[in-house]
């Protein structure tokens, strides 16, 4: 529906019951995307032009009650769809996230039907379009590599480049036709492109967008066969998930994706994100079971016998030891984890430095845990400098998440500069 639609619909049941209302599209706009609350009459008009009883205003409040966006299912024919959808998130930027925001109950039913469906590794070749051959796709193929692997400063400015190629192999799926081994490579770098797509999203804080691409991401590994990528993209929607603090929901994701992943190093990487959801939960045995998973299959990696993933290729010792330290310092282990966290960030290298921005967050923590404020204003200080230097408005937002516990310490070294910078 367009806000005309809406607007008129609800009118009309206004109508239906004898009274006149003055809603348009500008009220509902209003309703949108200025956080204006409709009284309950208005409310009732929005449920029956929804197709809702008017019951359903009483469940919860407004605008919890609205029915979620949901998820296109999985299929042999939902790529395009679902990456259209994203798209269109992008374009509706301004709406209210809770109307196209796909709920966590939604993404976990997602995960289970993935892991418990085939996935279409033969693609049919389609009959009509124009044709698309090799040199076509190995120029997107060759293009969407060279602006994923640019340093992380420069990738703020390459961004709506990718948003383009991902348009071009949208509609390439949609309206050409090719060899089934062509099109696969096309899912597979839809797949690619997605999820770069929506981490941007993420650090930029646009997690509704995100969540839509990461899942159009999934459509397009699982109708190319790819498992492990599938996998990873799950493994982002659950990123996220804890991120918004909700770890309960990033456990269940990781448990679906981590039973139809293969290479050590993805299955390693999946438990270490385990481990980070179940140690927000508290959940020491869980943890610690994890943890020692994920140490064990980072280290039989080289055994495996074929090529990392790409998408998990960054994937070190450096990542394991940081997030274990910050998995035990949300089990109270402080001293082990700064010790941790300090390890692997000697261990990231250069070419990595929005994963440093990251790392100097979790450090600045570690130090207010260990009742440290001068160095944990250090870090955090650290943290903001390059954040701002690259362009990684999530670092940022880590930091501000610690200013309030920096308060008490309004007289230690550091402490007043960095509060005076975050504000």
């Amino acid at each position: 529906m367009t806000g005309v639609d809406l607007a008129q619909a609800v009118r009309d049941a206004a109508a239906r019951r004898g009274f006149r209302s003055g809603t348009d599209k500008q009220r509902v706009r209003k309703w949108e995307a200025e956080d204006v609350t409709p009284d309950h009459d208005s409310q009732v008009y929005v449920a029956e032009a929804l197709g809702l009883p008017a019951e359903a205003v009483d469940q919860a409040p407004w605008p919890h009650w609205l029915p979620d966006a949901g998820v296109i299912p999985l299929g042999p024919a939902s790529t395009v769809p679902a990456l259209r959808e994203a798209a269109r998130t992008t374009m509706n930027r301004s709406r209210r996230t809770v109307l196209t925001a796909i709920s966590s109950a939604a993404l976990i039913t997602l995960a289970g039907d993935w892991a418990e469906t085939d996935t279409w590794a033969y693609v049919a070749e389609r009959k009509d379009g124009k044709a698309v051959g090799d040199d076509l796709v190995a120029l997107l193929e060759d293009v969407s590599a060279r602006l994923t692997v640019q340093a992380t400063e420069q990738r703020q400015h390459t961004a709506p480049m990718l948003d383009s190629v991902l348009t071009t192999v949208t509609d390439l799926l949609a309206d050409c036709r090719c060899a089934p081994a062509v099109r696969v490579r096309l899912h597979a770098l839809a797949a690619s492109l997605s999820q770069t797509v929506a981490w941007h999203r993420f650090d930029n804080g646009w997690h509704a967008e995100a969540t839509k691409y990461w899942v159009a991401g999934l459509h397009s590994a699982h109708e190319g066969g790819d498992r492990d990528m599938g996998a990873a993209l799950l493994g982002d929607l659950a990123y996220q998930a804890s991120w918004r603090r909700d770890p309960r929901s990033a456990a269940e994701i990781l448990e679906r994706a981590l039973s139809r992943t293969h290479h050590p190093v993805a299955q390693s990487l999946l438990q270490l994100r385990l481990a980070r959801a179940l140690a927000a939960q508290g959940e020491r045995r869980g943890t610690v079971r994890a943890l020692a998973a994920a140490e064990h299959l980072l280290g039989v990696a080289g055994s495996a016998g074929h090529p990392v993933p790409a998408w998990c290729s960054w994937f070190s010792e450096a990542d394991l030891a940081v997030d274990s330290g910050q998995s035990l310092l949300d089990l109270g282990d402080t001293r082990r984890a700064h010790q941790l966290i300090r390890e692997g960030q000697g261990l990231l290298p250069r070419s990595r430095d929005k994963t440093r921005g990251v790392f100097l967050a979790y450090t600045a923590q570690s130090h207010l845990d260990l009742g440290e404020p001068d160095l944990a204003a250090a870090a955090a200080m650290d943290s903001l400098d390059l954040a701002e230097r690259i362009g990684a408005p999530r670092c940022v937002q880590l930091i501000q998440d610690l200013v309030p516990r920096f308060e008490p310490y309004r007289t230690a070294q550091g402490v007043p500069e960095l509060l005076t910078r975050a504000a």
